[in-house]
């Protein structure tokens, strides 16, 4: 039983009373071993709940004679005496306990409270003060005064306590988190922050102020705050790393990645840390789809560091975040892609075709069967792969997956099946055995086999890793809601169909099919699957005033459905992208934070909203 449980028993069963005066609950350690009878107590405690105030008074006066019992009664017995106005006999009895007890902070503490109820707010102070000072010198009094004047909805002289008890104990970490506590409920966010900031300077501390920071500091004005906060500690303490630590930390967080690869890279540069935590930063730009920071990552850490043991994967990363931005870039220029497979040829040239460039050859294979219609050149590169990586099971069969997607390119899905099969036994109880398994069930899914794809799905709806799973919960729903006994299954297999139509490249058939789809099945449950895809696959050919339409319809007749947020955020981007029409964007991106708080698209909008608006906090 915690402290605070057993504090809250005790004051149930010897009387204590919490009324409008705000008295604070008694602390265990102040009540006395020998106590008054139960009798009376509780006698009294009745007198104060049905406001007999007078044989309140008179009940504790009696308990009163006996010194010992003044820890149990003092504060019943002065709320008694208040409500009845005799502040003569109160003013007696707190000289009194101020006596007995110069060491008692708790005391003072209620003869202020007494003297504030009379509108003596000198003297008040005075008792107030008196209680702080009695209490500094010790951890344990100031956090029992500080506790007590808490519970009085005192939190001002909370804070006083705490922060007399720190100078006096010459600690600047002392106390951090009740003073940050203290602070959000004045609603002093600044000093909060500076708060958990000290709190988190220890190591073994620092997990737990960053937890706590997330979960208060979650509106636009906090976060911003913060960062602010952050950088001014970092100009006013430039040796001292703990606060880049912390900034580079927020950053990723709110995944400003760009901004995070500037400060890690200053600390690089210091402290001599060969890349380490720039690694990281790239790392997570490349999972959350930053390539334009990614690639500038990668080219630092090309550059300052060609004797690396990992100079061939910076490389590899490198190229491949420039052939990200290219392949989201629409349309796709040929040139461009073109350019890209020189760049991995020249990779080649440098470090041969070996284990350390394999992956590079499984990326240029991809180029040449996904953008350039070149399969069976693909198909070459990664049979050469296969052969190369021979000994390594697990890029052999990644080779394998992909070798079946450049089957299904050609309309060969028979092939594609027997090599996903093949990845799925080698690979079994694996995240890479699940993606087979998964890209098995979307082929199932292109067919029309809509029975076995979701047999296939529930399994993957419990795999390991949660892109899968989620993956699979997708389509399995959408199959799921357009199935059945009770439904017509010709809108999903007109859809999957031209889902395979976009997986081939066949991007123009697919778009007269989409048409036809939504003059057949607008007023379908499938519609805002096929206005979504429709969007999308007309941003591709650059065509945004029309995309802009379908997601504008979804928003209007679809925006509480699952793809709501998803229409919104692609609505603002393509203002911010391809319109070049701020205030609309922006208006779009806020409206994901308030009406989608739970959204995935929360942190990018944000990000997208503060760079929009023209934050320049660095």
């Amino acid at each position: 039983m915690n402290n605070r449980l057993k504090a809250v028993l005790l004051i149930l069963l010897l009387g204590g009373i919490g009324g409008p005066m705000g008295w604070a609950q008694v602390p265990v350690d102040s009540v006395q071993k020998k106590s008054a009878p139960s009798t009376d107590l509780d006698l009294g405690r009745e007198y104060l709940r049905t406001s007999e105030f007078e044989k309140a008074k008179a009940v504790y006066q009696k308990l009163a004679r006996d010194k010992e019992q003044w820890p149990v009664v003092y504060r019943p017995y002065l709320e008694a005496l208040a409500r009845t106005k005799d502040w003569a006999e109160a003013d007696k009895f707190i000289k009194r306990l101020a006596r007995s007890d110069e060491g008692n902070a708790l005391y003072r503490a209620a003869a202020g409270r007494v003297y504030l109820m009379q509108g003596k707010a000198e003297d008040a102070e005075k008792w107030f003060k008196e209680a702080v000072e009695t209490a500094r010198k010790s951890e344990n009094d100031a956090n029992r005064l500080a506790v007590d004047f808490y519970e009085a909805g005192q939190h001002d002289w909370a804070v006083n306590t705490y922060l007399a008890a720190r100078e006096s104990l010459r600690d600047e970490r002392r106390f951090a988190l009740p003073l940050a506590r203290l602070y959000r409920l004045l609603g002093k966010s600044e000093a909060m922050i500076d708060e958990y900031l000290r709190f988190g300077k220890d190591e073994n501390s620092r997990d737990a102020a960053q937890a706590r920071m997330q979960d208060e500091l979650k509106d636009e004005k906090a976060i911003a705050l913060l960062e602010k906060t952050l950088y001014k500690k970092v100009q006013e303490s430039p040796n001292e790393p703990y606060y880049n630590d912390m900034l580079i930390w927020h950053l990723l967080q709110q995944k400003e990645f760009g901004k995070a690869f500037i400060q890690a890279r200053g600390m690089d540069k210091r402290y001599r840390l060969e890349g380490q935590r720039i690694v990281e930063i790239g790392f997570m730009a490349m999972q959350n789809r930053d390539f334009p920071a990614a690639g500038r990552v990668f080219e630092y850490l090309v550059k300052e560091y060609p004797r690396s043991a990992n100079y061939p994967v910076y490389r590899r990363l490198l190229i491949n975040a420039k052939e990200e931005v290219v392949k989201t870039t629409y349309p796709v220029n040929d040139a461009d892609i073109r350019i890209l497979i020189g760049e991995y040829q020249k990779l080649f040239g440098e470090l041969g075709r070996n284990q350390k460039t394999l992956e590079a050859m499984r990326n240029m294979a991809q180029l040449y069967a996904f953008y350039l219609n070149e399969k069976d050149t693909a198909i070459a590169v990664l049979e050469q792969a296969v052969k190369l990586g021979g000994a390594d099971r697990e890029f052999t069969d990644k080779c394998k997956l992909d070798l079946g997607d450049v089957y299904l390119l050609k309309g060969e899905p028979w092939e594609a099946t027997l090599l996903y099969s093949q990845v799925e036994k080698t690979e079994k109880d694996s995240p890479l055995g699940y993606e087979a398994k998964l890209r098995n069930a979307k082929l199932n899914y292109f067919k029309g086999d809509f029975e076995l794809a979701k047999e296939m799905l529930d399994i993957l709806k419990i795999a390991t890793t949660r892109e899968i799973a989620n993956d699979a919960l997708d389509l399995s729903l959408l199959i799921q809601d357009n199935t059945g006994l009770d439904s017509n299954e010709a809108p999903l297999r007109a859809y999957a169909s031209t889902e395979l139509l976009l997986f081939q490249n066949r991007t123009r058939e697919a778009l007269v099919r989409l048409d036809s789809l939504y003059q057949a099945y607008g007023k379908d449950p499938l519609a805002d699957e096929i206005l979504y895809l429709r969007a999308n696959t007309l941003l591709k050919e650059n065509r945004p005033q029309e995309a802009l339409d379908d997601l504008d319809k979804i928003v209007k007749n679809h925006g509480q459905d699952i793809l709501g947020d998803d229409a919104v955020f692609l609505m603002a981007k393509t203002f911010q992208e391809k319109m070049n029409e701020k205030e609309k964007a922006m208006a779009l991106f806020q409206e994901i934070l308030t009406k989608y708080p739970g959204s995935i698209y929360g942190a990018e909008a944000r990000k997208r909203f503060r760079m929009l608006r023209g934050d320049a906090i660095n």
